[in-house]
């Protein structure tokens, strides 16, 4: 391991992390991956500029997924501009549920199909942390079995694959000064995205969605992290354009998808031991959130409120990046799940 994690440069220069990973949740049972990160700073320059870092990712797991992901947050000189971005290349396999907050959790159907996800983020510096700018977005779902000839659920609007372009625009406010694990700042975005025929999409509609993250340092140790987050879809989207509810970030515990309808809105906090008094590497978590999905605003209710919450471990793999690797456990009054992944939920 340590051939793939030593980092002995100089602060100013570029480092190149490179590292195998193990994983393991509910959507993908073990999975097996290499990872590698790219962090610099804008012309060398850590005291004016702020770390970039360039991410891949490629996985397989035993359920027959298998992926590469690309991501990137760069910032250029003095901060003057933001790119924000991701793209998806995988083979997914996913259970789907139903629509709506009410879906049955029995024999959900299996889908099949390949998922391509292109999306970029423009941002121009306004003044200090806050930035404004274009996006777009492109996502496409080819080669679909959705659950062979006789499926336990209706066919839903987009069944048949669909490629969907959407632009828009962005607003985001960031004060963190470590974005690989953040323990002190602010972190906050409002985004729109309009995806319509004359852009190159099968279905017309709109995206609005929100964040907003709050990091607590209560001491150099331990840190209490807070996030609110929601979306909301306007407009014929499809059933893989809808908001989904859970994963390994939010709501954990419960299967990504598992509830899904127009309207997602969600909050979680997280107190974090990094790492614990005794020890030099090895921390913990605890955490907690509520999350609640409708087909519109006036619909949505605190019946459909559901709870998940759970506790983790933390292992220091790179003491000079301040990265750790968790081990989480997410309980609902469904089950528990465990999550195994490099960097924090949020």
């Amino acid at each position: 391991m340590t051939r793939f994690t030593k980092d002995d440069r100089p602060p100013e220069r570029p480092r190149f992390l490179a590292y195998p990973t193990i994983g393991y949740s509910p959507e993908t049972s073990f999975e097996f991956g290499i990872a590698s990160s790219l962090l610099f700073h804008a012309k060398n320059d850590y005291k004016q500029n702020r770390m970039s870092e360039v991410t891949a990712f490629g996985f397989i797991t035993l359920r027959s997924q298998y992926g590469l992901w690309l991501e990137n947050a760069i910032y250029t000189h003095r901060d003057r501009w933001l790119l924000l971005g991701k793209m998806r290349f995988q083979r997914f396999p996913l259970f789907y549920y139903g629509i709506g907050p009410d879906a049955p959790e029995a024999d959900p159907v299996v889908v099949d199909g390949n998922y391509v996800l292109l999306r970029q983020r423009v941002l121009r510096q306004v003044k200090g942390n806050w930035f404004a700018g274009l996006q777009a977005d492109m996502q496409r779902l080819s080669k679909v079995d959705f659950g062979g000839e006789q499926p336990s659920r209706p066919l839903p609007e987009g069944s048949g694959g669909s490629t969907n372009i959407g632009a828009g625009l962005s607003l985001v406010y960031d004060s963190r000064p470590n974005m690989l694990n953040t323990r002190a700042g602010w972190f906050g975005e409002l985004a729109w995205l309009h995806y319509s025929e004359p852009l190159g999409s099968d279905y017309a509609f709109e995206v609005f969605s929100g964040e907003l993250r709050r990091y607590h340092q209560i001491n150099p140790k331990t840190v209490l992290a807070m996030q609110v987050s929601g979306s909301a879809v306007l407009g014929n989207a499809p059933f893989n354009m809808l908001s989904l509810m859970g994963n390994e970030m939010m709501m954990r515990g419960y299967y990504t998808g598992r509830f899904r309808d127009r309207h997602y809105y969600a909050a979680q906090a997280e107190y974090r031991w990094l790492p614990f008094p005794f020890s030099k590497r090895v921390g913990g978590a605890v955490f907690m959130s509520a999350g609640a999905v409708s087909p519109s605003l006036d619909m949505l209710s605190t019946r459909n409120v559901r709870l998940a919450g759970g506790a983790g471990l933390r292992y220091l793999i790179f003491p000079k990046k301040d990265i750790f690797v968790r081990l989480d456990a997410g309980f609902t009054r469904e089950g528990v799940s465990f999550y195994i992944f490099t960097g924090e939920a949020f």
